[in-house]
């Protein structure tokens, strides 16, 4: 296994963007899920929105002990991941770029099992499954000896969107092609309408049918109001254009439908993606 900061041979930069706003209290465990992978050949951006709390100075003590982990500290605060994320894409140097949110924890095995799956396939886009937890002992990975995988097309994630952001890996020059849409009416969907546009130009992206994510549930995150996400998921597919210029239209509420009632399915009754 190489050491954290060399380049082992043929190995591939993936660089991480991390959004992170008042985090302080989880991001450490978040950062030492990176620093645990398996896969080492890595760079963390992590984009601070004007935190008020300690967040900084928690990143900047593991900045301090890893080259690898550098934070972009903002002048003005964003109001959401999206533009945090714009500007760790348009920073990153990896061929890859992974997402990570500040509060969420990784497989060790995460980055090695995408990047393997992803030269294997020839794929620009590829994710996992995910699983749900409240505080960190409650997540058991357990180790992958057998991948399974499935294509995700565009059309399914119209029907329920199937990629966990924390859990994408994808060509920097696709998702550069497709930037976070940072007006507040995407917030909390603009990776979904990313997902899409991505999804539209490559045909189908590559899943890993195993959790390799944990989801952090948080009191009063906004994925928690139902009725909220649910209008702001109309409002992002009523409003999405394909590449031809046209418009979703009408089949935005069928889309909405068929998400919220596959979401009960998988979120509250399985409790993963």
């Amino acid at each position: 296994m190489a050491k954290p900061g060399e380049n082992p041979a043929g190995a591939q930069l993936v660089s991480i963007v991390v959004p992170a706003y008042n985090a302080a209290q989880y991001i450490g465990a978040t950062l030492n899920s990176v620093l645990a992978q398996t896969y080492t050949h890595f760079e963390v951006l992590v984009v601070d929105d004007r935190s008020t709390d300690k967040t900084r100075d928690v990143v900047a003590e593991f900045a301090a002990l890893d080259p690898r982990i550098r934070l972009i500290a903002l002048e003005r605060n964003f109001g959401g991941p999206a533009g945090p994320r714009n500007v760790g894409v348009r920073a990153a140097a990896g061929r890859w770029v992974a997402f990570l949110d500040a509060d969420d924890i990784w497989h060790p095995d995460k980055l090695r099992l995408q990047i393997e799956t992803l030269e294997r396939t020839g794929a620009a886009f590829c994710s996992s499954k995910m699983v749900d937890f409240h505080d960190e002992t409650e997540l058991d990975f357990q180790p992958v000896t057998d991948i399974r995988t499935t294509r995700i097309s565009f059309i399914s994630q119209l029907v329920k969107p199937r990629t966990p952001t924390s859990s994408v890996v994808v060509a920097a020059d696709l998702v550069r092609r497709y930037p976070f849409n940072e007006s507040h009416t995407y917030k909390a969907r603009e990776d979904m309408d990313c997902w899409l546009h991505c999804h539209e130009e490559i045909g189908h992206s590559i899943k890993i049918l195993q959790p390799l994510i944990g989801y952090r549930i948080s009191p009063n995150q906004i994925s928690g109001s139902k009725m909220e996400m649910m209008k702001r998921h109309f409002h992002v597919l009523g409003n999405y254009t394909f590449r031809s210029g046209r418009k979703l239209g009408i089949a935005a509420g069928l889309f909405t439908a068929t998400h919220f009632a596959l979401a009960y399915y998988h979120r509250i009754l399985r409790r993963e993606l």
